[in-house]
């Protein structure tokens, strides 16, 4: 018999309160906090993407922050590989990992791996997509049935971007998508996760999710953007696609007032929170609670959920 590596995952919707309640656990369990979101790994891009500034971290070490540059392309396997050296780094001074998960598929990344596909081509994506706008998406996925028809039946005609994946993995590796992810995938290995969950009622959630993106504005986000834009970053770099930062570019170049861009950054942050919300949902093994990360009794449940796993021991090997 022995003890396992234990990691905490906490998910839930955007404006839930996982940092709080990282925070919270993190102080009561000597823990580390890793964040487990596809936006906050981009450097100067902060306010928008609901970093922790550090003066209110308590002094607790926060990773996976600040990571790539705005121009970077940054996706799940480079999350992984990069999460996997800094659990390491953890387990190596016996420190417990507390995610934060923003991002469901980096959560999917680092604990069931991901197959061995080639990575993104640039030009042979503009050419694929050139080819979409002038014929639609319909004669891509006529394409993907015939490099790789397994494909073709799971992708929707009209899904656009992953159709040009399966057209890429198929044309740069020579094999197709279904067999590469049929080949396998290679877990993380020796760590027994414990999956917190927040699901506040959605009422609550959605006028939480009002009132933080005018405490946002307040804390300075368009100065932000300005500054964004005033440092030279690439209009087509990725971060200038994260709700808000899109609709407070346009702002500034004129083509929307501030309260119209408000509204919009509100609805496409409540429809985030949907999409979060269902993908949550099928993740397996959640411990889910019924209201905020920053809620004393809320954050009393998941310290007792973690605590009681901790205790628990597994056979070895």
């Amino acid at each position: 018999m022995s003890r396992p590596l234990f990691l905490v995952a906490i998910v839930g919707p955007t404006a839930s309160g996982k940092s709080a309640l990282a925070l919270r656990l993190a102080e009561e369990l000597g823990a580390e906090i890793l964040a487990c979101d596809s936006t906050q790994v981009y450097r100067g891009f902060d306010i928008g993407t609901a970093k922790l500034p550090p003066g209110e971290r308590g002094g607790i070490p926060h990773h996976m922050i600040d990571i790539a540059a705005p121009d970077q392309t940054f996706h799940a396997g480079e999350f992984r590989q990069r999460a996997t050296i800094v659990l390491d780094e953890l387990a190596g001074r016996k420190k417990l990992p507390i995610l934060t998960v923003g991002t469901g598929l980096y959560l999917r990344a680092l604990l069931e791996g991901l197959c061995d596909a080639p990575a993104r081509s640039e030009d042979l994506r503009k050419r694929l997509r050139r080819r979409a706008e002038l014929s639609g998406p319909g004669q891509l996925h006529r394409l993907l049935a015939r490099l790789d028809p397994v494909s073709a039946g799971r992708i929707a005609p009209r899904d656009t971007p992953k159709l040009i994946r399966a057209i890429e993995v198929r044309l740069l590796s020579g094999k197709p998508l279904s067999a590469l992810q049929r080949a396998g995938q290679q877990g993380l290995q020796g760590y027994r996760p414990i999956k917190i969950g927040l699901m506040p009622p959605r009422p609550g959630l959605y006028a939480r999710i009002d009132r933080r993106a005018q405490e946002m504005l307040d804390a300075g986000w368009v100065e932000e953007v300005r500054g964004l834009v005033a440092t030279g970053v690439a209009e087509d770099a990725k971060p200038f696609g994260f709700i808000g930062y899109a609709e407070l570019r346009n702002h500034l170049r004129g083509s929307v007032a501030l309260d119209e861009a408000v509204l919009r950054i509100r609805r496409e942050t409540r429809r985030y929170a949907k999409r979060q919300i269902t993908w949550f949902r099928r993740e397996p093994g959640v411990h889910w609670l019924e209201g905020f990360g920053d809620d004393a009794a809320i954050a009393q449940s998941a310290l007792a959920i973690v605590t009681a796993a901790m205790r628990e021991t597994v056979p070895a090997g």
